[in-house]
């Protein structure tokens, strides 16, 4: 898991609400275009691969010392790439382009906030915003300096553009070279109304990654989000927290140009100073933000001027990829992701534990991954598809590697039916229940649902869907591209025990092992309820693997347009 970004992911198993409704039916055998059903799949019977001992023996070796973390870029995460292409090796599944190991590359630019500044000029004078008291940014252009001056201040409301919503807080508004002021979550967090976007449910639209995204689009010298605890579930200590000190990104064909030439967040206060100083009033704003027809408001008379100094160090890490060969339309895929770093390790003294072995987070997803690669390997008969297995770098620094492989994917996206993405299993008794995170979001949840159904255990949404936990975890790079993924994860709804004892369970761990260095494994696992999600997260993606399903988002979800034009080849 992403360190802050999905800490709040894991206190979410002990807090969720009621299940989760059925999907959609689905639609009758036709052409494989995206959405269309094919034939049902026929999946081999027999003994299953996957067992405790099999998960146990990856979890131990991927957790062990000897991998030192599994940071990227580090003999610890070299270790563990060889160890999964080893693995791979063994069950025959083929590299691509002669490699297991997809090459990443990295920068890591640390701003230096002595000799960098963010001003504002106002007709009240000129202000310096104090670094992570007031302001954190930074910027993803790979330059040491990067400046501006005298660009004008628009404040845009929530910075999104969506056609499916009819939604444009850019319309007819030209912000090239200039700094937009921008809130966090969407409008439909604001107003609760569940016709506007998706209510409390955050959408795509509400991340703060899509914001500087879409401020770039249309040629923004800066971008800065407003903070607000509430809609962006984290407080001011994760932002300055998170985003100073050295920030890792991919190493872009142009070198960051496109993007903005600071990024960054304003504090609450900060910011309703700012709009202040230009005769505007927070509150104000805010009411106006959240209803449809919202105009753009720019700040009279008000500038803002950067100086960004940073440090440079160009590194590469790898995924590791592999795919088991399709018998009858290899050219298509069924995708398993999961992600292979954690955090590495540290310096400490009078000789305590420095080691953040990340046996749940996320030792268990790989593991996970590599006993279904065992099983659909061994299965007497050939998935009539080919399954393309991806462990990716760089999640805990911000889902890099799987951002690179969507950018520079190994096989055509189009061509990838759907995925599932296996990210930290705690080790708990079987449960009643398991948890789809972006509950809604496409039609492998009916899959899902079916097969669940049959280990006895129903589907229920996570709790906080304004939280927007579907965008944090490495599915969403490919989900942005189009092509559907499923994120789901092990219930709390104990077989013995109910949820009081399985919410238990996830506290103790998010409390005490979460990102730190107890995350690892000990005898006292029961991994009866892993095996019971890894079987039928396997049985999910034999769905389609063995048929001609070709699943697609839900009518009105942000991706769904994406994925019918890259169907159609557009």
């Amino acid at each position: 898991m992403t360190n802050w970004l999905k800490a709040g992911a894991a206190a979410s198993l002990f807090a969720l609400v009621a299940a989760c409704s059925g999907g959609q039916t689905e639609k009758a055998p036709a052409a494989p275009a995206a959405g269309e059903s094919g034939p049902a799949a026929t999946v081999p019977e027999g003994e299953t691969a996957i067992t405790a001992e099999g998960l146990r023996r990856h979890i131990a070796m991927l957790a062990s010392d000897e991998f030192e973390g599994r940071a990227p870029g580090t003999p610890g995460g070299e270790k563990t790439r060889d160890y999964i292409a080893g693995e791979y090796k063994r069950l025959g599944l083929k590299p691509i382009n002669g490699s297991y190991f997809q090459d990443v590359p990295l920068v890591e630019a640390t701003l230096d906030p002595q000799t960098s500044y963010l001003r504002f000029n106002s007709p009240s004078g000129e202000a310096d915003l104090e670094y992570r008291k007031d302001v954190v940014y930074w910027t993803k252009r790979v330059e040491e300096n990067v400046s501006f001056d005298d660009s004008d201040v628009v404040f845009v409301g929530y910075g999104v553009v969506a056609p499916e919503y009819q939604w444009d807080d850019y319309a007819g508004l030209d912000v090239k070279g200039k700094t937009v002021i921008i809130l966090v979550n969407d409008p439909g967090f604001a107003t609760e109304d569940p016709e506007l976007f998706k209510g409390r449910s955050m959408t795509y639209y509400g991340r703060w990654t899509y914001k500087y995204e879409e401020a770039a689009r249309q040629g923004a010298a800066a971008a800065l989000i407003i903070h607000d605890e509430a809609p962006a579930a984290y407080g001011w200590g994760v932002v300055e927290g998170s985003w100073s000190g050295p920030q890792l990104d991919l190493q872009r064909a142009d070198g960051g140009a496109s993007r903005v030439a600071a990024e960054g967040w304003l504090s609450n206060s900060a910011a309703r100073a700012l709009l202040a100083s230009g005769g505007l009033d927070l509150d104000t704003l805010m009411a106006a933000a959240k209803t449809r027809g919202f105009k753009a408001v720019p700040l009279p008379g008000v500038t803002a001027s950067a100086k960004l100094e940073s440090a440079i160090r160009l590194s590469v890490d790898a995924n590791v990829v592999g795919v088991l060969e399709g018998s009858e339309k290899p050219e298509e895929y069924a995708l398993y992701m999961g992600h292979w770093d954690h955090l590495g390790a540290e310096q400490t003294e009078d000789g305590k534990d420095g080691i953040y072995n990340g046996a749940v987070d996320n030792a268990t997803g790989i593991a996970a991954i590599l006993e279904i690669a065992e099983q659909f390997a061994t299965n007497a008969e050939r998935p009539k598809r080919s399954i393309l297995f991806a462990a990716v770098t760089g999640e805990e620094s911000g889902l890099l590697g799987s951002a690179y492989m969507a950018e520079s994917p190994p096989v055509p996206l189009k061509d990838i039916v759907g995925g599932i993405n296996i990210d930290a299993l705690l080790p708990t008794p079987k449960t009643k229940d398991m948890i789809v995170v972006g509950s809604g979001a496409s039609e492998l949840e009916d899959i899902l649902k079916e097969k669940a159904a049959a280990h006895g255990r129903y589907l229920r949404p996570d709790a906080e869907p304004e939280k927007g936990y579907f965008y944090r975890s490495d599915h969403i790079s490919l989900a942005k591209k189009g092509v559907p993924m499923l994120y789901a994860d092990q219930g709390i709804d104990l077989v013995d025990g109910g949820e009081e004892a399985g919410k238990a369970l996830a506290e103790d761990y998010t409390v005490h092992r979460y990102h730190s260095p107890a995350d690892e494994l000990d005898d006292s696992w029961n991994f009866d309820g892993m095996i019971d999600t890894v079987d039928i997260l396997y049985e999910t993606g034999a769905e389609l693997a063995y048929s001609g399903k070709w699943p697609n988002w839900y009518e009105g979800n942000e991706f769904r347009a994406l994925r019918d034009a890259q169907r159609a080849g557009e």
